[in-house]
This record gives structure tokens, C-alpha cells and sequence, in this order.
């Protein structure tokens, strides 16, 4: 598999790191957020290839980091995780430019597939 650099952003600690692990066991690079305003600041200091974003976070949520990741001009796609029963905001997400949305809990092969594809879209 080529190399890609992803970041992970969701309030589930275990979920973050279950699709971390299961990521760079298949040669995916990772980095994880627990919180949007740590997201943020990661996306600024060090951008990833993509962006993994749960929707629906405590404090800032996955629709305004995308939000704020638009008014940045900040140019990195975004595939969304979306609960079940939010997929509005996952289709609010598009609409915002998000890559994609994935509902939870997600396919593993479903998560490769999208982000090979944002980084063959995108660079």
C-alpha cells in the first residue's frame, strides 16, 4: 500500500485507537484526536493527507471543524463518522465539502477504500 498520513479525530478514546491500530497494521500512518480544538491545532501545525471526523464531539463537533477547516481555506478532504440517526449531519457535511460520510461503527475496508480515494482526488 502507498503511504498515507491520516488524522483521526473522535470523543471515543477506544474507537480512536481500534482504528488507529487496525490502520497502521495496513500501513496507514495515523495520528488521533480525542477533541476538536486539539484537531484543529494539529491540522494547522502538521496537515494530514485526510481527515477521519466524528460528527458529533462535546465542545467542538466535526461539522464546525470542517466549518472552520473552509473558512482556514484549508484544503484537506474530510470523510465524516456519523452515528446512527445523524446522517443529516453527515449530509450537512457534504454540502459543507466534506470527501465523504461513513456511518458507525464502520467497515474497516469501507474506511481504506474512502481514504485511498480522497488521496487519489486530492493529492
Amino acid at each position: 500500500m502507498d503511504e498515507y498520513r491520516v488524522l483521526i479525530v473522535d470523543d471515543e478514546k477506544e474507537l480512536v485507537t481500534t482504528i488507529a491500530e487496525r490502520l497502521q497494521i495496513r500501513g496507514i500512518q495515523t495520528d488521533t484526536a480525542t477533541d476538536g480544538e486539539t484537531a484543529l491545532a494539529m491540522i494547522e501545525e502538521n496537515p494530514p493527507q485526510v481527515v477521519v471526523l466524528d460528527v458529533m464531539m462535546p465542545g467542538i463537533g466535526g461539522i464546525e471543524i470542517l466549518q472552520r477547516m473552509n473558512a482556514q481555506n484549508i484544503k484537506i478532504p474530510v470523510i465524516l463518522l456519523t452515528g446512527y440517526g445523524s446522517t443529516e449531519q453527515g449530509t450537512e457535511g457534504m454540502e459543507l465539502g466534506a470527501f465523504d460520510y461513513i456511518m458507525k461503527p464502520c467497515d474497516l475496508n469501507i474506511l481504506i477504500s474512502k481514504i485511498k480515494e480522497a488521496v487519489k482526488l486530492y493529492g
